[in-house]
Order: C-alpha cells, then sequence, then structure tokens
C-alpha cells in the first residue's frame, strides 16, 4: 500500500510541475512568428504577437523566445520655429484672371480665342508659377499687412508698416481680377462656380451645354492654391492665400447676385456659406469696380455710383475692404476729387499694372503696380519681366494654345 501511494505521489508531483511550467511559460509573453498570405492579387507577409493569456503556438515550437527588452524611443527634438526677420525690400503682386482648364474650349480658333489667349492663364501654367515661387523662397502674404495709419512724429499718418517674415523670405502677393465667372468665361474653358463640397470645402463646379454640373477641385486658382499650401504649409505666411477682386455688374463668384438678376435673393443665400468658407481658409476681398469701367474717364457723380453699386450688392455679400483695384490699371490721379470719392468709400490701397513692384504713400493712401500674368506677357521672349520669379519658358504651355490664330 505505501509503495502504491509513493508512484501516485510522484505522478501527480509530474503532472502539478508541467502545469506550473506551462503558466510560468505563458507568463512571460508569447513569441512573435510571421506568416505569409498569398492571395490572387499579391504576397502579403504579416508579423503577429499573439494577444496578453494566449498560449498557442505555431506548430513544431519548443520553446517561445521571450520578447525583446524594447528599447525606449527617444523623445524628438522639438521642430523650431521660423526666425522672424523685419522685410523692408519689394513686395511682388502679381494677377491672374480665373484660369482656363479646358484648353480646348479656349483656345478653339473662334471669335473669343484670341481674348482668352491674351488675358488668361491655364491651369498647368498657374501650377508651374506656384512651384517657381514656392522654389525661389516667396511667401503669400496679406497686402493689409503692409500699409496703414502708424502714430509718428507729426501724429497719425498713413505709412508702409515694417512687417516680420520668415527669414530668407519674399513677400508675394496674388491676386484674382473678375471671380464672377462671367458667362463668355464658362463658354472658353473656365469654371462656372465655386461650391460647397460634400465635405464643405471650396470646390469647382463646371455646368456644360446641357447642364450637367460636375464638382471638383484643382480647375480654378482657389482649389489649386488649397492643395499647394496644403503640400506646402510654409508657402503661405499665417495662412494667407489671396486676394480676390470682383466685379458685382455680373454677380460674384459664379452668383448672379446683382441687383437685376431674376434669382436675386436665392442666388445672395447660396453664395454666403463659400464667402465665409474662402474667408475661413486664407482669402480676403477687394473692389475691382461695380463696372469694371475705366475709372480715369468717370465724372465724381459717375465713380460715386460706382462705388455705391459695390457697396450694396458686393461688399454686403463679401464684407467691407480697404483696397481697390482698378480695371485695366486706369487709375485716378491722387489729389482729384474722383480720388477722394474713393477714399470716402474706405479705400486706401490703389492697385494699378506695372512691370515691376512700386508703391507711392502720399496722404491718406498708397498707389502699388501688380503685375498681369496671362498669355500677352507669358509670351514675352524677354524672360527679364519675371525674372525674379520664374522663367517664361519653363511656365508657357505653347502646345495648349496652338490653336489660337
Amino acid at each position: 500500500m505505501e509503495k502504491k501511494y509513493v508512484v501516485l505521489f510522484v505522478a501527480l508531483f509530474i503532472a502539478f510541475s508541467v502545469v506550473v511550467s506551462l503558466v510560468i511559460l505563458n507568463s512571460t509573453g508569447a513569441s512573435v512568428f510571421t506568416v505569409s498570405l498569398t492571395t490572387p492579387q499579391e504576397s502579403y507577409t504579416y508579423t503577429y504577437e499573439p494577444s496578453e493569456g494566449v498560449s498557442d503556438f505555431p506548430e513544431g515550437t519548443v520553446e517561445p523566445t521571450p520578447p525583446p527588452t524594447p528599447t525606449p524611443t527617444p523623445t524628438p527634438e522639438p521642430t523650431p520655429e521660423s526666425v522672424l526677420v523685419d522685410y523692408h525690400g519689394p513686395i511682388y503682386h502679381i494677377f491672374f484672371h480665373p484660369l482656363v482648364w479646358n484648353p480646348k474650349l479656349a483656345f478653339d480658333g473662334d471669335r473669343d480665342s484670341k481674348g482668352m489667349d491674351e488675358y488668361m492663364a491655364t491651369t498647368d501654367e498657374f501650377k508651374r508659377i506656384l512651384q517657381s515661387t514656392y522654389d525661389r523662397g516667396y511667401v503669400l502674404a496679406d497686402l493689409d499687412l503692409f500699409y496703414g495709419v502708424e502714430e509718428g512724429s507729426g501724429g497719425r499718418e498713413f505709412v508702409r508698416h515694417t512687417v516680420k517674415l520668415p527669414e530668407n523670405k519674399k513677400p508675394l502677393v496674388i491676386s484674382v481680377d473678375d471671380i464672377c465667372y462671367y458667362q463668355y468665361m464658362q463658354d472658353n474653358g473656365c469654371i462656372s462656380k465655386l461650391v460647397l463640397s460634400e465635405n464643405g470645402e471650396i470646390a469647382d463646379a463646371v455646368i456644360d451645354k446641357d447642364g450637367k454640373i460636375t464638382v471638383t477641385q484643382g480647375l480654378d486658382i482657389v482649389t489649386v492654391l488649397d492643395s499647394f499650401v496644403k503640400e506646402h504649409p510654409d508657402y503661405s505666411f499665417n495662412g494667407y492665400k489671396a486676394l480676390l477682386a470682383p466685379t458685382g455688374f455680373d454677380g460674384i463668384l459664379g452668383y448672379r447676385t446683382q441687383a437685376d438678376s431674376p434669382n436675386r435673393e436665392a442666388e445672395i443665400e447660396a453664395v454666403k456659406p463659400v464667402v465665409q468658407k474662402l474667408k475661413e481658409t486664407g482669402y480676403t476681398f477687394a473692389s475691382h469696380s461695380y463696372s469694371h469701367g475705366h475709372m480715369s474717364k468717370f465724372s465724381v457723380s459717375g465713380i460715386t455710383a460706382d462705388a455705391s453699386k459695390w457697396n450694396d450688392e458686393v461688399a454686403s455679400i463679401v464684407g467691407p475692404t480697404d483696397i481697390f483695384i482698378y480695371p485695366y490699371g486706369d487709375r485716378v490721379e491722387f489729389g482729384t476729387e474722383q480720388h477722394r470719392v474713393l477714399e470716402s468709400f474706405g479705400f486706401s490701397i490703389f492697385c494699378g499694372v506695372g512691370p515691376r513692384p512700386y508703391e507711392k504713400i502720399s496722404g491718406n493712401s498708397v498707389l502699388t503696380d501688380r503685375m498681369n500674368v496671362d498669355g500677352i506677357s507669358l509670351r514675352r521672349a524677354d524672360d527679364s519681366y519675371y525674372k525674379d520669379l520664374w522663367i517664361n519658358s519653363e511656365v508657357i504651355d505653347l502646345d495648349a494654345r496652338s490653336g489660337v490664330n
């Protein structure tokens, strides 16, 4: 009997040892192993770490290898913020009209082709300009940063502010004239309007001749610029992108908000969220006049009426602005009654057109020049016109423009 009990005791002791060994083995953590999986399309190799408490191991494993002690991940050094330095150099200001995204419609040899070629840039040309100016160290900046009233020794005076920009960067202002998408533009390869996409982003809407609406991105200036800045956030100073300059006689942003529009109230309500989104994402507005007329030929009463209409029909939607962009670059002289009328409507920054940066401060306002970007300027054989920004021959898309007579 005693021998029987000894044998039983030994058997129980062995079983107990095996169980304890398995428990200890499992508590050390399961080993890491790989499994290859082949599908009709691809082969994958996965690395598995069995979850805590799982004691099954691949067949043939006798003893699991304990996982290595993890090496602590070093804390990354914080990215240094850009060093800001005073900038006193020239302010480059370039301007576009809505882009030609479909050159086959714009440059098809019809009666509009010559004008589209002379005054428009294509989407691809705009993208090349963005890349070139980015590579050359420019940052998009708000024109309003640079001018305003300061307290001086002689009292309050209109001055150019000292602005701090990232070191080794130069300011670039981009403005967009006639961002109304007139019907002739829509018929000749430009988009129809700006809209909000399903996820609330600014998008391009194209309405074809049958009334079919296509909503997409990457065709016109706003959505191309949004994408570029998303990829290159350091191209935008303080989140700024561009200055939008609509007229008013045919509405704004592709919406017929003018006084004689049959659906004016509905169009105003439809464009409001688009305007709000633009303002939230780095865009500001300027006046390009209401009628797109030659301001130097307007009488005092004519300029008053024009500015009043822009205030009533455009500023009432986009908000007030102190920037006036002369149509055709046709400006009125400082000190004239016409100029005083424009100042009385709150304008203090005036933009003409010229081949290089220019500024002249007088009284309570400043006159600056913008450089036009279109077929006329891009076809110049002399690259010195834009030499600080890009090389014309590397930007212009002559193949897209080949259909122009």
